[in-house]
């Protein structure tokens, strides 16, 4: 049995004196993760969402020991456990099939009481969804922000919708994604996102079709992440559904022309890109009919700050950090910011501008190191999974196998835990102990809020 350490949070009952009116702009994983939060702390939540219906793109996320935390505290982890895909390891491959490195899942599991869960991003969305409307939460389809408005008295913020209806809070809270409208009005001036150079090819294959080949079925009945690590490009691939559905990301350098950020892909391309990699990511491939391709795009930060000095604006997510997928951290980090903003709100003692600017430069002092760290090693995760064959090829690897020995003999030990620290490691394998696995896996929202909280 499970013995995840975790506590769920009760809804808290407040007066109406000091119950805020909370509109997040934006219903993807951030934006209800936010909505679940706010409503736990106490207060009246409505979310936009400019599409006509409620719903997740994309395939497959992983979620690591700290997102799940997150979730589980919120009350989710029965919800979730049915969508579920447990993998026991991780497993690092060079790019013609040769194995470099793993990492064992339960282990780590154990250590930091909270597993290693992959997901369908739209189990996970739907299950965020249902806790968002249980608690009491409006969702809005077809409301598209065009404006924000901070009031003369800064009490409070009023958001124009496309249809020109118009929208006042005490906090509204922009969670709209990369390509955030809240994040431009907030700074008055255009401000596309970075581009990275790497485009992701995705696509779902049928696991039942991988089993007949005996090559491919243990990646399905032996659920594990796999990494394949190769000259300016890189492979993925996880079990979805619980072993019904297969999740395959091929991350390669960017063609998509200049206006998109997705495009249909090209089978064959994508087939003769990865013709000389491992015999396994072929076969794969040949079981692809069609293919999207996406660009992938990244928010370094924000200076001097994500907050009106009000305390009726802020924004969260990837509106803020959105980071390269190569941390397995974006979404983790867009439900961390959730949940310190709800505990942060929390403890506002009144609906004033001063109590609400308080909650809101805690919450970013919790999260703004923190997030900026997962952007820049997403980035550093890029250089180092896509080096070309040579000196610095060959001490990664040899850097692989030296951290994975000193991972056996710490989990030889009879009582281990992920010892916590701020501190990012050399191991290339950037999950365990000696990579980020000290500060990523091991941080406690509840702790950060409490401990940097000035009455």
């Amino acid at each position: 049995m499970d013995d995840f350490k975790y506590t769920v949070q009760e809804k808290i009952s407040r007066d109406p004196s000091n119950t805020l009116d909370v509109i997040i702009v934006g219903a993807g994983l951030g934006g209800l993760g936010a909505a679940i939060s706010v409503l736990l702390a106490g207060h009246n939540v409505t979310v936009l969402e400019s599409a006509s219906e409620i719903g997740e793109v994309g395939a497959g996320i992983q979620i690591l020991p700290n997102a799940a935390r997150v979730l589980f505290s919120w009350g989710l982890k029965d919800a979730l456990e049915k969508f579920a895909t447990k993998p026991k390891k991780c497993n690092f491959i060079g790019w013609r099939g040769n194995k470099l490195s793993e990492m064992d899942y339960h282990a780590y599991t154990q250590a930091s009481s909270s597993p290693f869960w992959d997901f369908h991003r739209a189990n996970l969305h739907k299950c965020l969804v249902d806790r968002t409307l249980e608690l009491g939460g409006k969702i809005m389809t077809k409301a598209r922000v065009e404006a924000l408005k901070v009031a003369q008295d800064q009490l409070s913020a009023t958001v124009t919708l496309q249809d020109g209806q118009k929208l006042t809070a005490d906090l509204v809270v922009g969670a709209d994604g990369i390509n955030s409208k809240l994040r431009e009005i907030f700074l008055g001036h255009p401000d596309p996102p970075v581009l990275t150079g790497d485009l992701a090819y995705r696509i779902i294959l049928d696991a039942d079709e991988m089993r007949k080949d005996p090559e491919l079925r243990n990646f399905v009945d032996e659920p594990q992440v796999n990494y394949w690590l190769g000259p300016d490009a890189h492979a993925v691939n996880y079990v979805l559904k619980g072993g019904k559905l297969f999740n395959m990301v091929l991350l390669v350098p960017d063609d998509i022309p200049e206006g998109s950020n997705t495009a249909e892909g090209d089978v064959e391309e994508m087939r003769a890109y990865f013709k000389d990699w491992d015999p396994r990511i072929g076969k794969l491939l040949s079981m692809c009919d069609s293919v999207l391709k996406w660009r992938l795009c990244i928010r370094p930060g924000l200076e001097p700050t994500w907050s009106d000095p009000s305390g009726a604006f802020t924004l969260l997510g990837d509106a803020v950090h959105a980071t390269l997928p190569y941390l397995a951290s974006g979404a983790g980090m867009a439900l961390e910011d959730g949940s310190i903003l709800g505990l942060c709100l929390a403890r506002i003692a009144d609906k004033s501008s001063a109590s609400k600017a308080q909650a809101l430069r805690v919450y970013e002092a919790c999260r703004r190191e923190r997030t900026e760290k997962v952007v820049k090693q997403g980035t550093y995760n890029q250089w180092i999974y896509h080096l070309h064959d040579g000196d610095e090829q060959q001490k990664r690897d040899q850097r692989l196998k030296e951290f994975e020995q000193w991972e056996l003999d710490w989990m030889s030990q009879p009582v281990f835990t992920v010892p916590e620290s701020s501190e990012t490691g050399p191991d290339p394998l950037p999950w365990r102990c000696n990579g980020v696995g000290r500060w990523l896996l091991t941080y406690d929202t509840n702790k950060d809020v409490a401990a940097r909280w000035v009455s």
